[in-house]
């Protein structure tokens, strides 16, 4: 059995971190994707919490101290690959790590601003010879689906992802639920969150599911997302 923690503990986590780690020691995933992780000294504690409880396999992707980008924490052993070639400015929002029979990336895409992260991803996973599990905040996703609204940018690369066979796990358990994983200051919800997986991977994918308590108690600003395999 493997699980997969993905979320975004807004803006580094500050002085949450303490509760956060808490919260992961508790749940005991495989795997921690955490965005919005800062890479200063509130990072620092964080990554050393982490430790603390486990997970002695850490990776970051190249960024500066205050930008918002991606940790990797994993109990398992795992080699890990930054992708400096795959935007002109957000490279550190995407970061991935390798095990013996899938990969995992885990990105942090930014919010309606003019990228490349995505055809960068589609590039990769379509010369890729394992399978991949991209997991994170989106900032996408499907109009009038995982919004009330249209106002998600990139869904048409969305689109192109499943082309290449990889499916949304949250909806292939859960079909068209509405189920939301970020809320605006006026009740809207988005969601934003997702994990896409190979195909390949879909016969022992067992859980797809948010943990809104999380988002609820404050600790940050979107339900982090459970996967588990196995």
């Amino acid at each position: 059995m493997l699980t997969i923690l993905s979320w975004n503990i807004l803006q580094g986590g500050g002085s949450r971190t303490l509760s956060i780690v808490s919260q992961i020691q508790q749940a005991k995933p495989t795997i921690c994707v955490l965005s919005e992780f800062r890479n200063n000294e509130s990072g620092a504690n964080l990554r050393y919490q982490l430790l603390k409880i486990g997970y002695r396999h850490q990776y970051v992707s190249e960024s500066q101290r205050d930008d918002n980008s991606i940790l990797i924490a994993s109990v398992l052993p795992c080699t890990s690959e930054i992708h400096p070639k795959s935007d002109p400015i957000f490279s550190g929002n995407i970061l991935s790590v390798h095990f013996d029979f899938m990969s995992i990336m885990g990105v942090y895409l930014p919010h309606k601003k003019k990228h490349v992260l995505f055809d960068f991803i589609i590039d990769l996973v379509a010369k890729s010879d394992k399978p991949y599990i991209i997991t994170g905040d989106y900032n996408a996703g499907k109009n009038n689906i995982d919004q009330i609204g249209n106002s998600f940018w990139y869904e048409d690369k969305l689109v192109a992802l499943e082309k290449l066979n990889y499916k949304d796990a949250f909806r292939h358990i859960h079909g068209d639920i509405k189920e939301y994983s970020w809320y605006s200051h006026q009740g809207n919800g988005f969601r934003y969150d997702h994990t896409y997986i190979d195909h390949t991977l879909l016969p022992i994918l067992t859980e797809c599911h948010y943990l809104h308590s999380w988002r609820e108690q404050k600790l940050a600003d979107h339900s982090p997302m459970w996967v588990k395999l196995g």
